[in-house]
């Protein structure tokens, strides 16, 4: 088992956490950039659908995601995962989670999703969601950039009256906004806190090592940081 259980508990471990994103290849370099969602071009990638393609990989994974919100003091109702990104996490951590309350029981926690595409027509209920979140809820993303699919998703959960208590990112980027704020700054407008299981700045270090892609790619990754980064990186 990756987590610690103490007393029965899983125990988050952030350095735990972050050998399995190096050991599991989430985290890495292209020698040739590749063009981001957010328009950006990057020397460095994170990406969990390896892990997250897995079911043992998976299973690992949501444990950690449990004991960071044990460790967080966050009591949900729901976990909701951002389209179409998050879907398959926030759907297991939710069965797991739901499964391990005392009130666990017919009618009382709900297995929601969210549509990748909305419905042109219906309810709301039915346009966005294919079972829809209920009670305190917290939305689960993969990646954080801009942060800009979160938030949509967020908005979307708010119009219908959803509440949401937190916001997870897997991994953060720790990248400015266009507008100059970070992903956190950007989620508080909306009345949520942002927590991040890992992050970048920790994480490419250790990756540039582990990896040794080489000092052009080195120089690229801190130039990226010096423009769009919260802080600067040193590889």
């Amino acid at each position: 088992m990756l987590e610690e259980i103490i007393f029965g508990v899983l125990v988050f471990n952030a350095n735990k956490f972050n050998k399995f994103v190096l050991d599991n290849g989430v985290i890495g370099f292209f020698r040739n950039p590749i063009m981001l969602k957010s328009g950006r071009e990057s020397h460095w990638y994170v990406n969990w659908r390896t892990v997250t393609g897995s079911v043992y990989l998976t299973d690992k994974l949501t444990d950690f995601v449990l004991a960071f919100v044990g460790h967080n003091k966050l009591r949900p109702d729901c976990f909701y995962g951002v389209p179409e990104g998050a879907t398959k996490l926030a759907v297991i951590t939710q069965y797991k989670w739901a499964r391990e309350q005392k009130d666990y029981g017919s009618g009382r926690y709900v297995l929601p999703m969210g549509r990748g595409k909305p419905k042109e027509h219906g309810e709301l209920k039915d346009r966005y969601f294919l079972g829809m979140p209920r009670g305190k809820t917290i939305v689960v993303e993969d990646v954080t950039t801009t942060g800009d699919s979160l938030i949509s998703a967020i908005r979307v959960l708010k119009e219908a009256d959803v509440e949401v208590v937190a916001a997870i990112g897997l991994t953060n980027r720790m990248e400015k906004r266009d507008d100059g704020k970070t992903v956190e700054q950007a989620v508080k407008e909306l009345g949520v806190k942002y927590y991040a299981m890992s992050d970048a700045t920790e994480l490419l270090p250790m990756a540039y090592e582990k990896l040794q892609p080489g000092e052009e790619i080195g120089n690229k990754v801190e130039e990226y940081f010096k423009k769009y980064g919260t802080k600067e990186v040193i590889l």
